[in-house]
């Protein structure tokens, strides 16, 4: 198989084959992700994150999300599940989801605190986001729903040069 290194084809079209069929059998069963975390035991933001290009499973993890959806035994779910995505190779223009636009706005906003307060708590560097979690959870504050985003990232210091 030759592989395109710059858009990864055919590896892509894997994955976007792969998205389709799970997200069309998710819906068809009626499922959330966090149905599937309940069924499998693996985080719900993790799964999300495979089906949509920001990770990739093991063998296990694509088998037991498989089942999960009713899509067990097929290879090509399963391949596409434990491909390494492109990350970040969306459109560059800004968002005009709405929900997708928050997750870019927030940072524009909060970014330079967060950054600040990140340097005072812990000196000069960034936070991984290879040794990192995210997670995303409802809370009811004050009678209303409120949305939980959770960033959990290694402190990666800069090194200082001699």
């Amino acid at each position: 198989m030759t592989i395109d290194r710059n858009t990864m084809e055919p590896y892509a079209e894997v994955r976007k084959d792969m998205r389709r069929k799970v997200v069309d059998a998710k819906e068809m069963r009626d499922l959330t992700f966090a149905d599937i975390e309940e069924e499998t035991g693996i985080d719900k933001t993790y799964i999300a994150s495979a089906v949509y290009d920001g990770a990739s499973t093991t063998e296990e993890e694509a088998i037991a999300i498989a089942e999960a959806v009713g899509l067990g035994g097929e290879e090509d779910v399963l391949e596409g599940l434990q491909i390494p995505p492109m990350k970040g190779q969306e459109d560059p223009s800004i968002p005009s989801d709405p929900a997708l636009y928050r997750f870019y706005e927030v940072p524009q906003v909060y970014g330079p605190a967060m950054k600040a307060i990140m340097h005072e708590e812990f000196g000069d560097g960034i936070m991984s986001a290879i040794d990192f979690e995210v997670s995303v959870d409802k809370e009811i504050q004050d009678g209303e729903e409120h949305v939980v985003i959770t960033y959990d990232g290694k402190f990666l210091p800069y090194k200082k040069f001699p």
